[in-house]
């Protein structure tokens, strides 16, 4: 009548190809990169709006840690092995290196929205690739663009002038 029942040696998990795998370690070195970024953003920015813009980084340190963490848990679920050493994220990321010491609000709006937008381009560069391998996981890549996109332009508006 219908289809016959599998047997335990039919039934098997999806896993990640190299490439999906490798692209998926792109996507988590920038998120980690971005985190930690944020974070110095955050301890060292100062002047006019300053209270708003530190909640602000706070928001996209709390989005990038959380994205890293989902990034890497889709990949163990995959049965690729992430990698988020500091020497791996430091040789890996596409983020450019932040600046030292304190900055003023408007330099680290610039900075941080440019961070964010390398981050975006990684996931976009790598999107195409995961989508044609597994849907699934670029449904998430889709989710972290809308996510990171809207905090750029939160960010970015405290620089618009009309």
């Amino acid at each position: 009548m219908g289809t016959k029942r599998r047997t335990d040696t039919d039934v098997h998990g999806f896993q990640a190809s190299a490439e999906l795998s490798k692209n998926l370690q792109r996507v988590l070195v920038d998120l980690i990169e971005l985190h930690l970024q944020g974070k110095q953003a955050h301890w060292n920015v100062v002047g006019t709006n300053f209270r708003d813009l530190h909640l602000q980084l706070d928001e996209v340190v709390d989005f990038a840690r959380e994205a890293s963490d989902t990034v890497a848990e889709r990949m163990r679920a995959l049965w690729a092995v992430p990698d988020g050493r500091s020497d791996t994220v430091t040789a890996g990321t596409t983020l450019p290196q932040f600046p030292p010491y304190e900055h003023s609000t408007d330099e680290v709006v610039d900075l941080i929205t440019d961070r964010i937008y390398a981050a975006v381009d990684t996931l976009r560069d790598v999107h195409d690739a995961v989508d044609a391998e597994d849907p699934s996981t670029a449904d998430i890549l889709h989710q972290l663009i809308d996510g990171l996109e809207k905090l750029a332009w939160l960010i970015k508006s405290e620089n618009r002038k009309v």
